[in-house]
């Protein structure tokens, strides 16, 4: 196995060079950069990373916290993140804190302990004062769909009460009145504001309030089928229904089928997150966009800016205006 030593040898430089074209740390001359990176691909060299963070104090790692490892939304998430960490030489770390707030505490003070260089963070449950106590350690957070004043420009925030109110005004322009809503777990900020859309709307338009016509999921599929079966079994009569994500869409449409419940003749549905399975169902669903891959991406080149002051191809947007996306199963003429 090459060494460092070996590395100098042939490229004919001191060793102390060899470390600074490796760390970055320090201007080498072009003609000696060359020489050494020559050096190492024909040698195979790798450098050791703990060595390599010792010298440098940095980790050369980020790490990164959702509610689940699972599902489309989560997927994208993730891997619009990791793109830009590799794409940048640097590694990420990733855990799971199942939407709790004491798995939440833990993960994040392990990857603390792992002596990541900064954090990004899908964090539900954890409080404002614990999280800004994490970043008075020195480690950078970067928040994903929350928003804390004090640390403003390093939250990345979707306006979900307006995707709400777009979803529900869409229904309500398409000459749907009773409009039902599976929403998600209301201690969960988005899913909260989501619902406040869903009654800006309503009241805007003067389409009358009935509580009957709420059920409450828990943003999985098996939410969405158990939702539609409790608005069943209540009797009440509904035209539309707004889920306040995706999956709890998907999985209401299923079971509308199964009861032989036409969409959108009978009953239009619309969704939340615009994932992609939205476009390949049938019918299709309707949904409002959100760019969770994009948004990701761009809180890792905040990270890159903030950690190691490498400056992202174009500006990042930290605030988010949902779009409504029209396909098949809220409209009856074909669409999307």
């Amino acid at each position: 196995m090459a060494t460092i030593k070996d590395v100098s040898e042939l490229a004919g430089v001191s060793q102390a060079t060899v470390s600074r074209v490796l760390n970055g740390t320090t201007r080498v001359d072009d003609d000696k950069k060359r020489r050494v990176m020559d050096a190492i691909k024909t040698l195979g060299y790798r450098p050791n990373a703990h060595a390599k963070s010792l010298a440098s104090n940095r980790s050369n790692s980020i790490g990164m916290v959702v509610s689940e490892l699972a599902g489309p939304y989560f997927g994208e998430m993730m891997a619009g993140a990791e793109a830009v960490i590799r794409r940048n030489d640097k590694q990420m770390l990733i855990a799971s804190s199942h939407a709790s707030e004491a798995e939440e505490k833990d993960v994040i003070d392990f990857l603390v302990s792992c002596r990541c260089d900064a954090l990004i963070l899908h964090a539900e449950t954890i409080s404002d004062d614990d999280l800004l106590k994490v970043q008075e350690q020195g480690i950078d957070l970067v928040l994903l769909n929350r928003f804390i004043p004090q640390i403003a420009d390093q939250c990345f925030v979707l306006d979900n009460e307006l995707g709400g109110f777009l979803a529900t005004e869409h229904m309500i322009q398409q000459q749907r009145r009773r409009v039902a809503c599976i929403l998600g777990p209301q201690w969960k900020h988005d899913a909260k504001e989501r619902f406040d859309g869903y009654m800006r709307a309503l009241k805007q338009y003067q389409v009358p309030f009935d509580p009957e016509l709420i059920v409450e999921g828990d943003f999985q599929e098996a939410g969405g089928r158990s939702g539609v079966e409790k608005l069943l079994q209540k009797g009440v009569q509904f035209d539309a229904l707004v889920c306040a994500n995706d999956e709890m869409a998907l999985g209401a449409m299923e079971l509308l089928t199964q009861r032989d419940i036409a969409i959108p003749e009978q009953v239009a549905v619309i969704g939340f997150d615009d994932i992609a399975y939205a476009r390949y169902v049938t019918p299709k669903l309707s949904s409002i966009h959100f760019p969770v891959r994009q948004i990701a991406a761009d809180a890792a080149w905040l990270v890159m800016q903030r950690a190691y002051k490498i400056e992202p191809p174009q500006p990042v947007a930290q605030k988010i205006t949902p779009i409504l996306v029209p396909r098949q199963s809220s409209l009856c003429s074909s669409v999307g």
